[in-house]
């Protein structure tokens, strides 16, 4: 995120959602129903089947799904160096700063 912020220049805030808070989420409340609808009755066999239901759940008024599917491995137990945040380039916010934080452009 932060290297993404020194190639745009901007300033990127990232704010979470703590767990267990997705009601307060207004994206599921759009999406979630539609998505809902175009997967009723259907058997996901595959990651393809997915895929493309997800493409069928749109409105009349606009709203079209998009979705890609990442064919990647994941390291997992991966760990990070105590100091982390002391050296990392991102800001974190004083209220929640395990969900908010903010990464800055040098020039900012």
């Amino acid at each position: 995120m932060w290297k993404l912020s020194q190639e745009l220049g901007i300033e990127i805030r990232i704010a979470h959602y703590p767990p267990y808070t997705s009601k307060y989420n207004p994206i599921e409340h759009r999406l979630f129903p539609h998505i809902t609808r175009a997967c009723t009755g259907v058997i996901f066999d595959s990651h393809e089947t997915v895929k493309k239901l997800m493409a069928k759940a749109k409105t009349r008024s606009g709203l079209k799904v998009f979705s890609s599917i990442i064919d990647k491995v994941y390291e997992t137990g991966k760990t990070v160096a105590q100091d982390f945040k002391q050296n990392m380039k991102i800001l974190f916010d004083e209220y929640l700063p395990q969900w908010n934080y903010v990464a800055r452009p040098k020039s900012t």
